[in-house]
């Protein structure tokens, strides 16, 4: 009889319609694979749950014999949350269904369901609403930290569009969270993360957008990104929220789109999404190009699922990854020239420091709606380290990198994104939130739970 430090295996798999991975099976190493390559753990087992009754049973199994968790739903979090050393991964992974209502508006996507997912089967009716910038990025912890992306100006953060959740508690119970019912909990599941319970089913209302967009990046040698940085601090001021926008500092990668003659070299880029017809969105985004001879223009119209696809080959699984982040107000000169001087400096080919441009109907959303701090800030900017597994004796440097990066912009932080936070000690957890939303977020953490069995995360502990 199988068991784990006395746990009798059986009585999950007895009525479980998944899959129950044991580290002995031939499939396990590569199931505990997660997207950050750097982070290898061992748990003790993996139930890769089909449906809602997976997952009670797993929560159930894991109280009953007091065994630790962790919750697996795209894998992404770069701190590595979704794997755990000796206890049980209870992985959403082929959680992938959906469904569209084009009549209603909505879509439904389970668990473990990747912005690609939600991206093929909402474009198929020309909807959308905002994913992620990484087409397999997971929904679930994408949507519970907040959820940032391309359509963020024009239709909020992903949380702003989500209309109810299914979820599994701490307790192994089944509940429906939305303003009618539940409607504390809704509140904590947007912006709390994965703190308060596992959620099966996310219910997303849409928008009309596509097939195609206004859409690409345009590109500069580094020694005109200060100029370019100016730029987009005073052209986002005034920006319509149709204007999806971005900045990225790195060595420009050796890809067919980019000249030849830039491949290796530092670059600053801006990313652009226009949320409407495109003819308005050339007269809009004409100034870009008033800039002066960029070294790259691809902005052009496009699918807007491919667009959503355009940095996968960037980040792609297995890949060693290391990053810290702030939130920020206007790009000062002063945040600029510190950015650019570190830009300059990066230790990678791989590595890079996107800036993403909030405002619009983000800024709009009261922040005591939800628990999504600091909705005023300006730019979110993440240093984001990126090295290759055989690089095993380069980490420290890289990581060093992004340290003194995120070191040097401390004076001007305005807090940080949850999804953003990585080895982060709990302070900066805590840094996530509001004095009001962090106490009103611990006390509803111990009346969800109590005994803190979702701590594998940004962990807000029982007030």
């Amino acid at each position: 009889m199988t068991t784990i430090e006395g746990a009798n295996i059986e009585t999950l798999t007895a009525n479980f319609a998944g899959e129950v991975i044991q580290p002995q099976e031939a499939g396990f190493d590569t199931a505990r694979q997660i997207w950050n390559g750097h982070v290898q753990r061992r748990p003790a087992l993996i139930a890769r749950c089909r449906g809602a009754a997976d997952v009670m049973a797993a929560v159930r199994f894991c109280r009953d014999n007091d065994l630790p968790a962790s919750v697996r739903g795209g894998g992404h979090a770069v701190a590595g949350h979704a794997i755990c050393d000796g206890g049980v991964v209870i992985d959403l992974s082929a959680m992938t269904g959906s469904r569209v209502d084009p009549l209603a508006r909505t879509i439904q996507l389970q668990g473990g369901c990747l912005t690609a997912h939600l991206d093929r089967e909402s474009q198929a009716f020309g909807l959308a609403t905002t994913g992620g910038i990484v087409s397999h990025t997971g929904m679930g912890g994408l949507t519970l930290g907040g959820g940032l992306g391309h359509l963020m100006r024009k239709l909020g953060l992903a949380i702003d569009r989500l209309r109810s959740c299914d979820v599994v508690t701490a307790d192994g119970e089944f509940v429906v969270a939305s303003e009618l019912e539940h409607p504390e909990l809704y509140w904590a599941l947007r912006g709390g993360g994965g703190n308060f319970g596992i959620v099966t089913s996310f219910t997303f209302e849409l928008q009309p957008l596509g097939p195609t967009v206004l859409a690409g990046m345009v590109a500069w040698p580094m020694d005109k990104a200060p100029k370019v940085l100016r730029f987009l601090r005073e052209f986002m001021a005034e920006a319509p929220d149709e204007v999806g926008m971005m900045a990225n500092l790195r060595l420009a990668p050796s890809l067919p789109i980019v000249p030849e003659e830039l491949h290796g070299k530092p670059i600053v880029a801006l990313i652009v999404t226009y949320a409407g017809p495109a003819d308005d969105g050339r007269d809009v985004l004409g100034p870009i190009r008033q800039l002066g001879s960029p070294a790259l223009d691809a902005l052009t119209t496009k699918p807007y699922v491919a667009h959503q696809k355009m940095f996968d080959a960037a980040y792609p699984h297995g890949r060693h990854y290391y990053w810290k982040a702030h939130k920020l107000g206007p790009l000062s000169d002063e945040i600029i020239d510190v950015v650019v001087e570190h830009a300059e400096q990066v230790t990678s080919p791989l590595s890079a420091i996107p800036i993403f441009c909030l405002g619009g109907a983000v800024a709009r959303t009261p922040e005591e709606s939800t628990a999504f701090p600091y909705r005023d800030a300006c730019h979110d900017l993440n240093v984001v380290a990126s090295w290759l597994p055989e690089e095993v004796g380069d980490a420290d440097r890289h990581i060093g990198w992004v340290r003194k990066l995120f070191s040097a912009l401390e004076p001007y932080s305005r807090g940080v994104y949850v999804n953003f936070t990585g080895d982060d000690a709990a302070e900066r957890v805590r840094q996530a939130y509001t004095d009001v939303q962090w106490a009103r977020l611990t006390a509803l953490k111990a009346r969800y739970d109590p005994t803190n069995f979702f701590r594998m995360n940004a962990n807000i502990p029982p007030g």
